[in-house]
């Protein structure tokens, strides 16, 4: 897989990459695909305690990531997935209100799911996108 380009932000992302041995994103031609993002501090991986501001926190991280592998940010996000414990009005409001302020010119596919348990005790929500950067190819 030599020809495919993968990336870890500074911070919590490449420490994560040594420690789990994985990447926060992969650049396949003209598109972009993120690890699943959690409503953590990208810096100390500290979790917020509210679903909100995990949720605030999951849409930031998911932008950081985006632009650490040389796309635009949300704009360019056509598909999300998202995984929620649990799964509730609250929860979808606040996506519901993150896709709004990040993607006001466009509506993503979005697949959302509740399940038992994500990948640390305190993580409530993950947010995978799949970004398509027609322009940032050239430059990758």
């Amino acid at each position: 897989m030599s020809h495919l380009r993968y990336y870890a932000y500074d911070g919590l992302g490449v420490p994560q990459q040594t420690k789990f041995h994985y990447s926060q994103a992969v650049r396949i031609g003209d598109r972009i695909e993120c690890a699943g993002q959690g409503g953590w501090d990208p810096e100390t991986g500290d979790f917020a305690k509210e679903i909100n501001a995990q949720i605030d926190l999951a849409f930031q991280n998911v932008e950081l990531n985006l632009r650490n592998a040389g796309g635009k940010g949300w704009s360019q996000v056509f598909r999300v997935n998202s995984y929620h414990v649990p799964i509730n009005n609250e929860a979808l409001d606040a996506m519901v209100r993150n896709f709004r302020r990040y993607m006001p010119d466009h509506q993503p596919i979005w697949t959302c799911v509740g399940v038992s348990r994500l990948g640390e005790d305190d993580m409530r929500v993950e947010i995978e996108v799949v970004a398509h950067d027609p322009t940032g190819i050239c430059e990758a």
